[in-house]
């Protein structure tokens, strides 16, 4: 039975029950080119529920949709000739900022705890997971167009009063103009507007799912929302709603559902423990591993290339198992295939290049760089010292992060910030950071939407 509630924020859809981070001159950041940038199935235990347009959250909003809740003070801003990407990492203690250029520090934030760096998705703020939700960062670094041309803008970094609540903040992830938000501890997904991210949730779209669980959602530029699915127990598959919050695909197909990419034309892959699940096209596809327990956890991908990078496992005893193959997923066949490494790496050892590259941190030390249509090992570049996976997944260890056409890496070892060009494999600068980095991630600094006409 289909129940439809009018209220004044939207509409509640729900069908049965609720469902559910002074020295030599500084050299030019090198860039890469810039890319041009049916029926549900039948079996799944309860559906969704989901508010349109729902107001509630943090008690946060903004004067214009890239502004922070509390303006960012006149004083404090200023106008720079190009925009200034910067990079955050978390360390024992705080989050430190970085110019992404020089690696210069440009703030330190305290900030207690194990904290986790999601981006926001509008070039200017971060989502820190941190105790109570997901706090809101401002990097201090934007742009906003001017007709014909733009201003560039950098300020003092810091920590906002905005915090959108969360009992175990998890999962985020920004496409497409929006971010989602998991909360692990309730199954409540928030979806805003990216560029309203730093301004409350006044606005956002709510559901909830019907059991908590380790979870992820994903929002199309359409209004699709793809949902996982599962409890605290077991997680079993997706669900795909449209804009108005239908069921037009679900999977129950992918136990163990973890992780996320999006690749070309708004395909995602979700990880399973015998493969992985394909959304396109309004379909969903199982991807089965040669193995039996084949297991893709982590996943990267680019709008630049139909092939979405992944770890792959296969000891479901193991306490801790160091790969060395990885996973290439196509999403146009939803065909794998694997890649074998001459070194194991962790779980923040991938990412994608700009054009579609897959990369892997190898604990070999080296940046390696796969093409991921023919699935051949292009370059390994050496990068760091060798390294171990530490046991616990809190501890930090060398971390890859790509902006820009630049793959940062993090060495805790001798507390350093590594600069790589992907495409020539140049490492083109380095810098001591002065604490033990953990967790990296980083902005642009690009166009957040905030133009003026005068």
């Amino acid at each position: 039975m289909i129940i439809v509630l009018a209220t004044v924020a939207g509409v509640l859809i729900t069908s049965r029950k609720e469902w559910a981070g002074s020295g030599p001159p500084v050299p030019t950041m090198p860039r890469t080119r810039t890319p041009a940038r049916p029926l549900a199935a039948a079996g799944l235990a309860l559906p969704l529920l989901l508010t349109a347009c729902g107001t509630g959250g943090s008690a946060a909003s903004g004067p214009s949709p890239s502004a922070p809740a509390e303006p960012t003070p006149a004083s404090d801003v200023r106008e720079v000739a190009a925009s200034t990407p910067r990079l955050a990492l978390t360390h024992d203690g705080g989050v430190r900022i970085l110019d992404a250029t020089t690696l210069e520090t440009v703030a330190d934030l305290p900030l207690a705890g194990f904290n986790r760096l999601n981006a926001a998705g509008d070039g200017r703020h971060l989502l820190v997971s941190t105790q109570g939700g997901f706090r809101v960062l401002d990097a201090g670094t934007w742009t906003e167009p001017h007709g014909d041309h733009s201003h560039h803008y950098t300020s003092a970094p810091r920590l906002t009063d905005v915090l959108h609540p969360a009992e175990e903040p998890g999962h985020v992830v920004a496409h497409d103009g929006h971010t989602a938000l998991f909360d692990d501890g309730t199954g409540e997904v928030v979806v805003l507007d990216s560029d309203r991210v730093a301004a409350g949730a006044d606005g956002a779209r709510r559901l909830t799912t019907p059991s908590p669980h380790h979870g992820v959602a994903v929002a199309l530029e359409d209004g699709t929302l793809v949902v996982s699915e599962g409890d605290e127990d077991e997680r079993t598959g997706i669900r795909v709603l449209d804009a108005a919050g239908a069921e037009v695909a679900s999977s129950v197909g992918c136990p163990g559902v973890h992780g996320e990419a999006v690749a070309a034309d708004d395909a995602v892959v979700i990880g399973c423990e015998d493969g992985a699940l394909v959304y396109a096209g309004g379909q969903v596809r199982e991807v089965q591993s040669p193995d039996a327990y084949g297991r893709i956890g982590n996943q990267a991908g680019s709008e630049s290339s139909a092939v979405v990078l992944g770890d792959y496992k296969t000891d479901p005893d193991a306490e801790l198992e160091r790969p060395t193959r990885v996973a290439l997923v196509d999403t146009r066949t939803a065909q794998l295939r694997l890649v074998d490494l001459p070194a194991s790496y962790s779980f923040r050892s991938l990412a994608s290049g700009e054009d579609g590259e897959a990369l892997v941190l190898g604990t070999d030390g080296a940046l390696h760089v796969i093409d991921p249509e023919s699935g051949t090992l292009e370059r390994s570049v050496p990068v760091v010292a060798p390294w171990e996976e530490p046991l616990e997944w809190q501890q930090p260890r060398p971390t890859l992060h790509v902006l820009d056409g630049t793959a940062y890496v993090t060495e805790p070892a001798t507390g350093q910030v590594h600069a790589v060009d992907v495409l020539t494999g140049e490492v083109w600068r380095s810098a001591d950071v002065g604490v033990i980095p953990n967790e990296l991630a980083g902005v642009d600094g690009g166009d957040t939407g905030s133009g003026h006409e005068d």
